[in-house]
């Protein structure tokens, strides 16, 4: 079976439900490092990323914004001397896809 991070993203364009309860207990079992948070009513995969200094942090930030533009898929990204966090949500629908999940992954795999 492929790993979370080998999976392909679906473009999302709207007009599809965000993931039930039940969906993101599932995949979140797969990413225990992340947290599913809710702010202004809408929930987001969360992640805060440890480095020595800022400039790895900001490396780290800029690979983020690579797969980000790859997969026309654009996070929260907060980064602050040794450490970013990084938040997923698909705007279009309001709340978590399967996608944002598949990319948390990515981001684990880039930091590993």
């Amino acid at each position: 079976m492929r790993s979370l991070a080998e999976l392909n993203c679906i473009p999302c364009r709207g007009g599809e439900p965000a993931l039930s309860e039940r969906e993101i207990k599932e995949l979140h079992g797969l990413l225990p490092d992340w947290q599913v948070v809710e702010r202004d009513g809408i929930r987001r995969l969360e992640r805060g990323f440890k480095f020595r200094d800022f400039a790895q942090a900001l490396v780290f930030t800029n690979q983020i914004g690579e797969l980000a533009e790859a997969e026309d898929h654009h996070p929260a990204l907060l980064t602050e001397w040794g450490r970013v966090t990084v938040t997923w949500w698909t705007h279009v629908i309001g709340g978590l896809h399967r996608n944002d999940f598949i990319i948390a992954a990515r981001c684990d795999q880039m930091y590993s």
